[in-house]
């Protein structure tokens, strides 16, 4: 345990927040023992089987000790809808709380920042970092994958079948069967990777930072919110933090990372007096630097739900047919990791194009081999499947900005939908999702779509059905946009514009979303974010 006293001398660095992003930047940073290295993390220790267990992903989401329950603004667009945005608060991030897929996006993302102005972006210059980051455990093609990195990806443990078949259904549909989605291509069908260890899930925490906790120069403060980072005469050299019930000045030496994510790393730079003068006075903060892109530029997956109701047994759900899996499962996982309590309830998925897609797809499928409730309940009595589809290139563009009472949550607006074709593209991958589900893998699992439900066939029917129930897949990113223009927070480099001394590594430094789950991204984003300031530092 740290104390208080041994937060008195100044770091090299501080890194504030121990998610994707956070943890590999420490790791990377404390290497070579050369750097007293902090970590900041408002969440605290990882140590229950809910987040351990595949399986218990799905009793986080609601959790109020080990995720921050933030909800959005009303959503104009969405029937004045609030979204619930869960954020992980745990050593881990929100990967302690995740599906655990492991997905880089297309090629053509990085090769689009590049283009935006952001050199060193592209893919040919990324893609290093994954394969440095990653211990595949497949025979994949070793020029797009890594044995030596610390993060295992493989395939699922015990894989049901109902996943299996989803993928037969998609070549049915006309999708390429893909069996690696961070290769060559994205497009099609197959199952995905995760990132587990033995049947349990590997967190960015337990991958980057619990192998290496007694490295003498680390030093990880657990359970500490952070309040604001100190800027003096333009540089960045402290962060104040509440912990133990006391009010700590944390001095850095030479850099200040901040890793606290698309929703909690703007707010942090608000809370600073960073941002947009005008919001900042409305927040009862003095401004200190304006920057009028902090907390602008937020986008996420718009995700549309298409559920079956089913008497297959074999799909997860409880009921007589089920309760001896039900009931033998525990005893399964202990004994070799198989049964119900390997799932991440996503097996399976894939890429495609809708009609308004030019060469690469825009939507992302994710299949659930169980009843996902459309009223929002956790479990359900019987049986049935699901499919996810989200949005993966956004036009919408929200903002996170701070509520008037500083000490309540970032106030949240995706503007979901504010621009009619991303509605246009999840309408039509509506009809994809039904497409896949009709095929003849799914014979034996036949039943009655009780969600968008046969009544609803349309476009203007299914719009309306979108707008009452579409939610986001937790994939919140670019509300500190890195970019080679003046209204970028971040340049290239990650460097905070006109604040020496502070840099920014996460999901919120992306120009625009990436094509699929950003943890790995964000993963990506902190190896890059260390090395530079290796570099800078030496």
């Amino acid at each position: 345990m740290t104390h208080a006293s041994d937060l008195s001398a100044p770091f090299d660095f501080i890194v504030i927040g121990a998610g994707s992003a956070g943890c590999v930047a420490a790791n990377r940073l404390s290497a070579d023992g050369r750097y007293r290295v902090c970590v900041v993390e408002a969440g605290g220790a990882d140590t229950t089987p809910r987040i351990h267990v595949p399986a218990g992903t799905i009793t986080l989401y609601k959790s109020r000790r080990f995720a921050y329950q933030f909800y959005s603004t009303p959503q104009p667009w969405l029937d004045d809808r609030r979204m619930h945005v869960p954020r992980g608060r745990a050593l881990g991030g929100s990967t302690t709380l995740n599906s655990m897929i492991y997905i880089r996006g297309d090629r053509s993302d990085y090769d689009h920042w590049a283009s935006l102005g952001c050199s060193g972006w592209d893919y040919a210059s990324v893609l290093p970092e994954f394969r440095a980051l990653e211990h595949c455990h497949r025979a994949l093609d070793p020029a797009f994958h890594g044995q030596d990195g610390e993060l295992d990806v493989r395939q699922p443990r015990d894989v049901n079948p109902l996943s299996h078949a989803f993928v037969r259904a998609g070549v049915e549909a006309g999708l390429p069967e893909n069996h690696d989605f961070n290769g060559p291509t994205l497009e099609g069908v197959g199952i995905y990777d995760v990132t587990q260890r033995n049947g349990m899930r590997l967190s960015a925490y337990r991958a980057f930072l619990h192998p290496v906790r007694d490295r003498p120069n680390l030093t990880l403060l657990p359970r500490a919110d952070v309040r604001r980072v100190v800027v003096s005469h333009g540089r960045a050299t402290g962060v104040v933090v509440d912990h133990d019930g006391h009010t700590v000045i944390l001095q850095a030496r030479r850099e200040i990372v901040l890793c606290a994510g698309a929703v909690a790393s703007p707010a942090i730079l608000m809370a600073s007096g960073i941002g947009p003068g005008d919001a900042l006075t409305a927040a009862g903060i003095a401004p200190l630097h304006e920057l009028r892109g902090v907390g602008a530029n937020l986008q996420d997956h718009l995700d549309g739900l298409v559920t079956v109701r089913s008497t297959d047994a074999r799909t997860l759900g409880f009921s007589r047919a089920s309760l001896p899996s039900v009931l033998s499962s525990p005893l399964r996982y202990l004994a070799g990791r198989k049964g119900w309590l390997t799932t991440n309830y996503v097996e399976a998925g894939g890429f495609a194009r809708t009609r308004y897609a030019t060469d690469v797809p825009d939507i992302q499928f994710h299949f659930v081999p169980g009843y996902r409730s459309p009223r929002g309940r956790l479990f359900e009595w019987g049986h049935g499947i699901a499919v996810h589809t989200c949005v993966l290139r956004p036009q919408s563009r929200g903002r996170i900005t701070l509520s008037t009472d500083g000490h309540a949550a970032p106030v949240i607006d995706f503007n979901f939908a504010s621009v009619p074709r991303d509605m246009d593209i999840l309408c039509d991958g509506i009809h994809h999702a039904r497409r896949i589900l009709a095929q003849a893998a799914f014979d034996r699992t036949r039943g009655t779509e009780i969600a968008p439900g046969n009544a609803v066939a349309s476009d203007d029917e299914i719009r309306a059905y979108l707008r009452r129930s579409a939610a986001t897949v937790f994939h919140p990113a670019g509300t500190c946009r890195m970019g080679a223009d003046d209204a970028s927070v971040v340049t290239p480099r990650l460097q905070v514009r006109a604040v020496d001394g502070l840099r920014i590594a996460d999901a919120s430094i992306m120009p625009t979303l990436i094509s699929g789950n950003t943890s790995a991204p964000s993963m990506m984003i902190g190896a890059k974010a260390a090395r530079m300031a290796l570099d800078d530092a030496r």
